[in-house]
This record gives C-alpha cells, sequence and structure tokens, in this order.
C-alpha cells in the first residue's frame, strides 16, 4: 500500500509562484492519517493533485491498487430533487447495501432518510456525503474537511468508527483541528507556508485513539498539539 508524490511541482495559472516545487511524499502504512496546515498552505491542491481533479507541470502521483483515491470535501452540492434515502440508494453498489444500512445507522442518518437535502443542517449533510463515499470501492480515500458543522461527540464516534470500520485502507483527514488529528490520527502529515512552494511535509506520530474509549492523557495530547502547531507555523526551507 502506497500513496506517494514524486517530484510533484504545481503552479495555478497565473500565481507568482507554485503551491509546491519537487514535492517527494509518501504514505505506506494504513489506517487514518491527517493531512494538516493554515489556511492557504495547500492541503486541497495537494488532495485534488493525488485524486487527479489537478495535473501536476512536473512530477507524479501514484496509488496502490485496490481502487480509485476519491476526494471527498464539504463543498459538494447534493441533489435538492431527490431524498436522502433515493440517493443513497442509487449511488451504493450491490455489495455495499447492507454497510449502508451500518454507516447510516451508525452515523444515526435514519431520522432524515425521508427528507430532501433542502432540509438538512449543514452537518447532516456533510455526514450523508461521508456515507456515499464509503460505500464505494476505493483505495484511498480523502476527506476534505467533512466533518465541519458535526457537533463534537458524533465527531468522535465516526473518527472511530472509520479507523475500527477501515482498518486495511488509507484514509487522509484533512483537519484545521490540532486536538482532534492529535488524538485519533496514526501520522500528521504537516503542509508548512512555503514562499517558493512546498519541498517536502514533516510527518508526526500521533496518539491514535481508537475512539469512543479513555482518553488520551493530557500531557500527551498537548506534546503532539505543540509539535504539530510549531511544524505548522515555520516558513519552510
Amino acid at each position: 500500500m502506497h500513496l506517494a508524490c514524486r517530484g510533484l511541482t504545481f503552479r495555478y495559472p497565473g500565481a507568482d509562484a507554485p503551491v509546491f516545487r519537487g514535492l517527494d511524499w509518501a504514505l505506506d502504512v494504513p489506517g487514518l492519517h491527517a493531512l494538516f496546515g493554515f489556511s492557504g498552505c495547500g492541503k486541497s491542491t495537494l488532495a485534488r493533485l493525488l485524486a487527479r481533479e489537478l495535473a501536476p507541470q512536473a512530477g507524479e502521483c501514484t496509488a496502490p491498487p485496490g481502487g480509485p483515491v476519491l476526494y471527498a470535501h464539504n463543498a459538494e452540492r447534493l441533489p435538492g430533487w431527490q431524498t436522502v434515502a433515493a440517493h443513497l440508494d442509487s449511488v451504493t453498489p450491490a455489495p455495499s447495501r447492507r454497510l449502508l444500512d451500518d454507516l447510516v445507522a451508525a452515523y444515526d442518518l435514519a431520522p432524515v432518510t425521508g427528507h430532501r437535502f433542502g432540509a438538512l443542517s449543514m452537518g447532516q449533510k456533510n455526514r450523508v456525503n461521508l456515507v456515499r463515499y464509503l460505500v464505494q470501492p476505493f483505495a484511498v480515500l480523502i476527506l476534505d474537511e467533512i466533518l465541519a458543522n458535526v457537533d463534537e461527540p458524533m465527531r468522535e464516534r465516526i473518527l472511530g468508527d472509520l479507523k475500527r470500520r477501515f482498518p486495511d485502507r488509507l484514509l487522509l483527514y484533512i483537519s484545521h483541528n490540532a486536538l482532534e488529528v492529535a488524538r485519533y490520527c496514526r501520522r500528521v502529515h504537516v503542509v508548512p507556508h512555503a514562499r517558493g512552494g512546498v519541498r517536502r511535509l514533516r510527518s508526526l506520530d500521533a496518539l491514535d485513539r481508537p475512539g469512543g474509549g479513555e482518553p488520551a492523557p493530557d500531557a500527551a495530547v498537548q506534546r503532539v498539539v505543540y509539535d504539530v502547531l510549531r511544524a505548522a507555523s515555520r516558513e519552510a526551507a
């Protein structure tokens, strides 16, 4: 299992500098990983490059076999003419029907399945969006702020469920919540600000908590949060 960038260079049209310049980076173990950084550092750009929604000017991204790299984000528009149940039914492959039922129950979506998306809260919409990706066959799933507007107890429940339900998949979780990624992710991959383009990410061990169990000691959480924020704050060389 290997998700990697080699010599990755990408510049938006008309930009003064590239977002990435010769970036080398890899994920070679499954589990829930975090991509962390302050606004504007290139997290979503990297996600779109990994999912092949953007094409680099140089270098390449490679993914493990077994399915595509999927990219889910919290700005996706869901069809307003369908109920939640009808939409999820229409996008779920036959082998994933039981998984769909399990996820709807686990993420407390059963009360809203008869409603159209316009009647849902933002947190409910994001949970539905997450479910429709989880029922797809994938090798890598990138989750870009997909739990925005979801309350903290439900976020904890979902993160714990993802870790238990998909232990052999690569899940890359983009979040601005340093405390959350420190607690629940296996590793945190920090995208620094770099005026001339990011050349490398700093990867830090996190606490990899299962969710729903005993909380990690405060001192351990604070140490990881400090390291993550310090790495994100440093200007890349």
